[in-house]
């Protein structure tokens, strides 16, 4: 693989470490942040889903920017965001002034999950283009599992405000994120959507593309609506097919749980009789187990195909969802019931969605509305993560919370499951121009 290639996607995707970073590092603050502010079920639910209502503002408010200034300049704004966000919470003295530094993280968050996955999609051959961009969800898992680790070592070594040092600690990896974002070059087809064709030419053979002009040419023509003066509407009702894909897999993604888990691992453990330390220990093996598959997914979701992970995963997923929802029905906690269940879904979900979401949005929009397509796909998957998020501990707090909780995902999940076998279209091994022409069919 070409070394610029691989560096500009490797960069690209550590702002999805940061993402899976800021995800997974509230679940071991999230009670200290709790009791520290004084907060009811409701303003704590509110708290914890703050920075994911900025995700939201985010991911839909970047589609402008990346069309107007490019991926490389929102990114790194992106960085920015994280930083400021990190040493912002880490010092905050009021709830006001925290709920605003995690906001600001939520706004980074949001951007890096559209302008990340679409610079890489942008930058890949298309043989190539699902690893790379899957690196991007690889970072956001790595990203996760180090905020399991760091928390659970702050939380044994640091005795006093250890949730400070859990959220500010991340201003490290976010001003490495942010120098490295200056050693990559533009994307090539936003330089061709600025009608800056030799730029873009030079970008492509420095990626190590020998037919440039062949793609050139190709980026060209899909972009010919546009560059005669007519800016397309991403609600009009040729682009309804991609539309609707892109909602409800966002939608589904979030309606697994996936993200109710991620941030309150910790609190779920603790239902079911769990010490703290025990409990943040026991997060830490999520963390780990969503690494690895998702690793395995990186090297096969080229070979088998989106959709095919998809269908698999689903299935793995109303597997467990379901037996999560009958062992907090029975109060059947016994040994490590519960950890298997939440092990065996999160492999499953990372083998599948988690794989898959980011790559599917970035491939899934023509050339001429890809940033606000995925804009709108970024957008609905954090609008259903905030709502989750802060709905969980609420009803967590009701009786049979737990059971109703995971029925729910179980039930989303059937449905995801007829989704991707009636609906779901495949992208594996086309190019960004050729899958223009399925989607538009």
């Amino acid at each position: 693989m070409n070394k610029k290639l691989f560096t500009g996607c490797l960069v690209a995707a550590l702002g999805g470490l940061l993402f899976g970073a800021d995800t997974a590092v509230i679940s071991g603050a999230e009670q200290a942040i709790k009791e520290v502010f004084q907060l009811d079920g409701f303003w704590h639910g509110f708290t914890n889903s703050i920075a994911l209502i900025g995700t939201i503002v985010g991911a839909i408010g970047c589609g402008i920017p990346l069309d107007k200034y490019g991926r490389k300049k929102v990114l790194i704004l992106v960085g920015i965001f994280y930083i400021v966000s990190a040493l912002g919470c880490g010092l905050s003295h009021s709830w006001p002034a925290f709920l605003i530094y995690r906001f600001i993280g939520g706004l980074g968050i949001g951007a890096s999950s559209v302008a990340g996955p679409m610079y890489i999609s942008e930058i890949a051959p298309p043989r190539l283009r699902g690893r790379l961009v899957a690196l991007f969800q690889f970072n956001i898992v790595l990203g996760i599992l180090l905020a399991y680790f760091s928390n659970y070592f702050i939380n044994k070594w640091v005795a006093t405000d250890a949730w400070r040092w859990m959220l500010g600690v991340q201003a490290i990896p976010s001003v490495l994120f942010l120098v490295l974002l200056y050693l990559i070059p533009e994307s090539p087809r936003w330089l061709m959507k600025r009608q800056r064709t030799a730029e873009a030419r030079e970008v492509l053979l420095s990626l190590g593309n020998t037919d440039a002009d062949v793609i050139v040419t190709d980026i060209a023509e899909s972009l010919k609506a546009e560059s005669s003066g007519h800016t397309e509407k991403l609600f009009a009702r040729k682009f309804s097919f991609p539309v609707m894909c892109a909602i409800l897999l966002a939608t589904f993604n979030q309606f697994s749980g996936i993200n109710a888990i991620m941030y309150y691992a910790p609190r779920i453990f603790s239902m079911t009789g769990l010490a703290r330390d025990t409990a943040l220990l026991q997060a830490v093996l999520i963390g780990v187990t969503n690494m690895v598959f998702t690793i395995i997914a990186m090297f096969v979701i080229d070979k088998f195909g989106r959709r095919t992970l998809l269908i698999a995963g689903s299935i793995g997923m109303i597997l467990f969802l379901g037996l999560t929802a009958r062992a907090f029905y029975l109060h059947d906690f016994g040994g490590y019931l519960v950890l298997v269940y939440l092990v065996g879904f999160i492999a499953s979900f990372a083998f599948s969605q988690g794989a898959v979401i980011w790559v599917f949005l970035a491939e899934i929009f023509p050339n001429s509305v890809r940033a606000k397509g995925q804009a709108l796909g970024s957008f609905t998957h954090w609008f259903w993560a905030a709502v989750m998020t802060w709905l969980f501990p609420i009803v967590a707090e009701l009786p049979f919370g737990g059971t109703l909780a995971f029925s729910f995902f179980c039930v989303a999940m059937v449905l995801h499951l007829l989704f991707a076998v009636k609906m779901l279209p495949e992208t594996r091994g086309k190019s960004l121009e050729e899958l223009e022409k399925i989607v538009l069919r």
